[in-house]
């Protein structure tokens, strides 16, 4: 299979949305859902151009990239961190080591671009760093620790904790005071315990394959659920536009 990772491709090479890319994948991989391709994204094993909205973009290479770790879990049960290694090596135009026996790949030089964006997404954020990227104030950032909105872990904060500063920084924009962060991370407690619950019977077998499919489902869960709180926000304001 040929997998290429290039953000330079050429013009006429069709651009795809994730619903078209689930079409063309569903035949030989019924299980796809477009919930598992944003978690191989986040997990930086796909990278699909966005447009200035931020819709994602696929082209051809990117299909067969997903085919690739598609094809890995399915016929050999591979962790995704297996399938990350293989992928780094042929981002870095290396032949992979140990590939299962019928996979067969033709590896391609990453872009400059590319391996910058890869790079990013497993960086650490100093406090100040956290602060300047999100422009929150000292009063905002000490709230949102105090709250257990972000957690420092071994002094840095990670890419999740950026986003939750910028979503905070935001709000305040809007005139929601640092008090009134706290039911946020009350309520994601609460919907974590559901999903916990929800995938605690695959989640408590002890190998690998379990463990994957456990976070997988968990994932999916909480987008659905995130899903439900936004229409039932959205049909609140509906009432108020009508009211």
């Amino acid at each position: 299979m040929d997998v290429q990772t290039t953000n330079r491709r050429p013009a006429a090479t069709p651009v795809l949305n994730i619903g078209e890319v689930l079409a063309l994948l569903c035949a030989d991989f019924p299980s796809v859902t477009a919930s598992k391709i944003r978690f191989y994204e986040e997990k930086g094993l796909i990278t699909p151009q966005r447009t200035p909205a931020g819709y994602r973009q696929f082209r051809e290479p990117d299909v067969e990239r997903l085919r690739f770790v598609l094809a890995l879990q399915r016929d050999h049960y591979l962790p995704l961190k297996v399938i990350r290694e293989y992928l780094d090596a042929i981002d870095q135009g290396l032949t992979p080591q140990n590939l299962p026996a019928g996979v067969s790949i033709a590896p391609r030089m990453v872009s400059e671009d590319l391996a910058k964006e890869l790079k990013s997404r497993s960086r650490r954020l100093t406090p100040e760093q956290l602060r300047t990227e999100s422009a929150a104030g000292s009063e905002l950032y000490e709230t949102m620790l105090s709250y257990g909105l972000i957690e420092l872990r071994d002094g840095t904060f990670d890419d999740h904790a950026l986003k939750v500063a910028q979503a905070c920084t935001a709000l305040a924009a809007h005139g929601l005071e640092p008090r009134h962060l706290r039911p946020f991370q009350a309520a994601a407690d609460r919907e974590f315990g559901l999903v916990e619950r929800a995938v605690g019977p695959v989640s408590s077998r002890k190998d690998s394959t379990s463990a994957m499919r456990a976070a997988e489902a968990a994932r999916e869960i909480a987008e659905l659920c995130l899903g439900l709180h936004s229409a039932l926000v959205q049909a609140r304001i509906a009432e108020m536009e009508t009211s």
